[in-house]
């Protein structure tokens, strides 16, 4: 499936993989996900944001959105950070406990413009399927054209 610009496949029973191209240099692209004060302005898609962010291996981090009178508390820890290339981290929705999966983020530049290339591999196919039917790529979607405008004013 695609959406705009953002392209969602299903791998393996067990990945979600999601890329999108970006009008921006990697080490920006990078630093937007990496410091909070970068990451209130695109993640949340316009909702406020509290961040808790300690960004190294093994430091860990704690980010809830606040939208529809409602709280969507997530959480993880960085498991490996190789600037600007990659980030991996564990992925945790505290409203479905003991559902972690792993995330790995990839940052190519070319000419310019960065492309993310996100793998997250889940435990069971039901948690994929679980969140490949919750609206995850819309959201994704709407969070990554939130960012494309953020990259513009930087």
């Amino acid at each position: 499936m695609s959406r705009d610009d953002l392209t969602v496949t299903l791998p393996s029973d067990l990945e979600i993989k999601m890329v999108r191209a970006f009008d921006a240099p990697r080490t920006l692209v990078f630093a937007a996900h990496a410091e909070p004060e970068h990451l209130k302005h695109w993640w949340g898609r316009g909702n406020p944001l509290d961040i808790q962010l300690d960004f190294r291996p093994g430091g860990k981090y704690r980010i809830v959105e606040h939208a529809d009178g409602e709280e969507y508390a997530f959480r993880g820890e960085y498991l490996e950070i190789q600037e600007p290339e990659r980030i991996v981290w564990t992925f945790e929705f505290e409203g479905m406990p003991g559902h972690v999966c792993v995330e790995t983020i990839e940052f190519t530049e070319e000419a310019g413009k960065t492309t993310i290339t996100s793998l997250t591999r889940f435990d069971t196919k039901e948690d994929r399927d679980g969140m490949a039917a919750s609206g995850m790529a819309e959201g994704a979607s709407t969070s990554y054209d939130a960012l494309a405008t953020y990259l513009e004013k930087l």
